[in-house]
């Protein structure tokens, strides 16, 4: 496998990484700040939690730095539930950029079940290749990951954040529900992993649960329409901006407290400790205003989604314009399956 493209050094501080949106609320320690010694204590223990561990021969220099530069990341969420048919496929899958001097962040949905032709490995859809790396070597699945998608794309990614899906469950339960309008009758059930969905079209509140059926909806064996990636990409960007939303308005320290429990206990990622540690203090002063969620063309040929190259190449481009790294851009379309 090539080496993942690189981006181009600049005079000021090196790249800074950043936790950020997520169906999983990787932007979720945002509006903590370090108002009362119990928050600090509990985002301290989240951050060692989520934070890559350190190098056997102790952590790197760090020195702080007053400005932050844009990055890029890849986000996964993964079902890794006892039972459950997820077998650690990565059934989300983001990449996302953020510029903290313009505060606004880009982001792009690949579908699931989009066709990858990487060289060196089997052609499969896109969910299976963190399980893949994940069998291989747990403890490098992270960077193995990102690396790889980041050779595929032709893309620099700086960083890698994994959420367990059932993240989002908690979390929106913290927040007390979101208010969502279904698209569509959902019914769906499973008495193997448990699943149950069973949602009528429609404005509604959705606690916990219902949020993470609403997201994940893609097929029925209940009699309901059944749902296509495209929708439920739709649908997951939705979500992630209402939480967003919702966890910037929050105040109180004890909901705070069962935030930070939450992102500890679900949220991996490759950024070191002393750099999370300053982003997520200093994500009140940099958070994302605008989130702008880019579109691909598709259509479903079973069992594969194929993409339109021109909006692949432009969603992309357009990710690079948010984190300055066009230049850095050299997409290779064998890797894909294209639209004809």
């Amino acid at each position: 496998m090539s080496t993942e493209p690189k981006r181009p050094r600049k005079k000021k501080a090196s790249r800074k990484p950043m936790l950020i949106i997520g169906l999983t609320v990787a932007a979720l320690l945002l509006g903590v700040g370090v108002y009362a010694g119990y928050i600090y204590m509990k985002a301290n223990d989240a951050i060692q939690n989520i934070a890559a561990p350190a190098p056997e021969d102790g952590p790197d220099d760090y020195v702080k730095k007053d400005t932050f530069e844009p990055m890029t990341f890849l986000l996964a969420g993964v079902d890794s539930r006892d039972g459950g048919d997820g077998m650690m496929n990565a059934d989300v899958l983001m990449v996302v950029s953020f510029n903290p001097q313009t505060h606004s962040a880009s982001m792009l949905s690949l579908p699931r079940d989009l066709l990858l032709k990487p060289s060196g490995l089997p052609s499969r859809k896109a969910n299976y290749y963190y399980a893949h790396y994940f069998i291989k070597d747990k403890d490098q699945v992270i960077p193995n990951t990102k690396h790889f998608f980041s050779d595929l794309l032709g893309f620099p990614l700086d960083h890698m954040v994994v959420v367990n899906f059932d993240a989002l469950r908690q979390m929106v339960d913290v927040l007390g529900g979101l208010q969502i309008d279904v698209d569509m009758d959902m019914r769906y059930r499973d008495t193997v992993d448990g699943t149950n969905i069973n949602l009528k079209k429609g404005l509604q509140k959705l606690n916990g649960q219902q949020v993470l059926d609403y997201v994940r909806y893609r097929k029925s064996n209940q009699g309901t329409q059944e749902s296509s990636d495209f929708a439920r990409n739709d649908r997951q960007q939705q979500v992630i901006k209402q939480i967003i939303e919702k966890l910037g308005n929050f105040q109180g320290i004890s909901q705070w407290g069962k935030v930070l429990d939450i992102i500890g206990d679900n949220v991996k990622s490759d950024i070191p400790q002393p750099e999370l540690q300053q982003w997520i203090y200093s994500f009140n002063k940099i958070k994302p205003n605008e989130i702008h969620t880019l579109q691909m063309d598709s259509v479903w040929k079973s069992p594969f989604v194929y993409v339109k190259k021109e909006d692949l190449e432009q969603a992309l481009l357009e990710l690079g314009k948010e984190a300055g790294v066009q230049s850095d851009i050299s997409f290779k379309e064998q890797n894909f399956g294209l639209m004809d």
